[in-house]
This record gives structure tokens, C-alpha cells and sequence, in this order.
């Protein structure tokens, strides 16, 4: 018996469709305005004070936020990790950090692996099979190295990995775990949010090649172990 897909009979798009319309119509029309550096600096001593009076609240009020925001790659991610340092502080600021966006970027991955990988593997099968050989092979090496650094689009990767072979726990373990570090920075410096002057200045050049470097270190020792395994005292025995 053949596998139904969602593509095959039109819901599945047709969901996707219809919740990013709402969302993206919610954003536009009552977030967009309030998720802004200018609005949050001037409120955030007061939202400090309701969210000290309510914390179980405010921590579920904020973790939904958060997950919806990285669900759909709305564009104010860094700017609520900011929030979260100065509103709880930074361990708990980073827990719901981490928790939330690793939540957010599997369900978009589910998202486009429900609504588009049986079509996108179907159409291009044989120019994806060495691409999904990669993946299979060093897939989460790459993905912890996409997650260290900020400049690379959030959604595009939760885009193209859904789209892969790659499992759902290792995804969204190796998403937590890569994004741990750029999470960290973003809710220190928001504990000092009033001291700071633009989100704008906190990833420089320097720090996104500190990242991008770290994030290639255990890809690199990967592929040295395979070499040593090709070339080293092993193999030269067998010869």
C-alpha cells in the first residue's frame, strides 16, 4: 500500500498557508510595534516589576512568545533573548531561551518536512542523493557549525534540514547544544540592557568568526579521525 502525504491531497499547504498568514497578520498589525529596540528599553523596568510579582506567568507568557517567534522566524528573536537576561536574570533568562527557540526551530523543521520534503525529494531525487549521503555522514557536524553563528537565517535552516533524512532527536539536540553559546551572549548583555546602546554592536566580526571557529572544531576533528583511520598505522599494516 502506497504512503498518503499531506502534499498529495492539499491540507498540508494549505495549514502552513493559512497559520503564517495569521501569525505574520498578528505581528504586523499588534507586535511589530511593541517588539521594537526603542519600546522594550523604555518598558523594560516596568515589565521587570509584573514579571517579579507574576514570574509562573510571565515565564509561560514569554516561552510561547518565543516559541512562535522561532516557529515562524519572525525577526525580533534577538531582541526578545535580550529581554529574557533583563526580565530573569541570566541563568533563568538562558534556560527559556534555549528551551523555547530549540522548540520553535523543531517545529519548523517538522513543518517543512510535513508540508515539502516528499514532494522536494521526489522531484530531485537523484540530485539529492549525494547531498543526503553528506548529511547522513556529517549532517550534525554542519548543523551545530550553522547554529553557533547568527548571521546565518534561522528559518533557512530549519528549512533545509527538514527537507534532509535527517532524525528528529538528533536535530533538535545538536540545535540546542549549538545554539547554547549565542543565547548565552544575548541574554548576558540584555542583564545590562539599559547600559546598552544597540543590539546592533553585540556579534561583530570577531565574535562571529570566534563562533564560526568553534562551531569547527569538532567537524575537524571528525574528518581527521577518518583520515588517521584511511592512512594511519591500521591501514598502513593492511597494505
Amino acid at each position: 500500500m502506497s504512503r498518503v502525504t499531506p502534499y498529495r491531497h492539499g491540507f498540508g499547504p494549505l495549514v502552513g498557508l493559512l497559520l503564517i498568514a495569521i501569525v505574520g497578520g498578528v505581528y504586523y498589525s499588534f507586535l511589530r510595534d511593541i517588539l521594537t529596540w526603542e519600546y522594550v528599553r523604555a518598558h523594560a523596568d516596568s515589565w521587570k516589576n509584573w514579571v517579579d510579582q507574576h514570574l509562573l506567568m510571565a515565564l509561560l507568557l514569554y516561552f510561547f512568545l518565543y516559541v512562535v517567534v522561532a516557529a515562524f522566524s519572525l525577526p525580533v528573536a534577538g531582541l526578545l533573548s535580550l529581554l529574557a537576561g533583563a526580565l530573569f536574570g541570566r541563568w533563568l533568562g538562558l534556560a527559556i531561551v534555549s528551551t523555547a527557540a530549540t522548540l520553535g526551530a523543531t517545529l519548523a523543521f517538522l513543518a517543512s518536512r510535513y508540508l515539502l520534503r516528499d514532494w522536494v525529494q521526489s522531484r530531485f531525487a537523484h540530485r539529492l542523493e549525494q547531498f543526503n549521503r553528506g548529511i547522513r555522514r556529517d549532517g550534525l557536524y554542519y548543523l551545530f557549525l550553522l547554529r553557533l553563528i547568527p548571521a546565518v537565517p534561522f528559518f533557512l535552516i530549519n528549512l533545509v534540514m527538514g527537507l534532509t533524512t535527517m532524525r528528529l532527536l538528533p536535530y533538535a539536540l545538536v540545535s540546542w547544544a549549538g545554539m547554547l553559546l549565542p543565547g548565552f551572549l544575548y541574554v548576558n548583555a540584555g542583564t545590562e540592557l539599559a547600559a546598552l546602546e544597540s543590539p546592533a554592536g553585540l556579534f561583530s566580526w570577531p565574535v562571529l568568526a570566534s563562533l564560526a571557529a568553534l562551531g569547527l572544531v569538532p567537524l575537524a576533528l571528525r574528518h581527521a579521525l577518518r583520515w588517521w583511520h584511511k592512512s594511519g598505522p591500521e591501514a598502513s599494516a593492511d597494505r
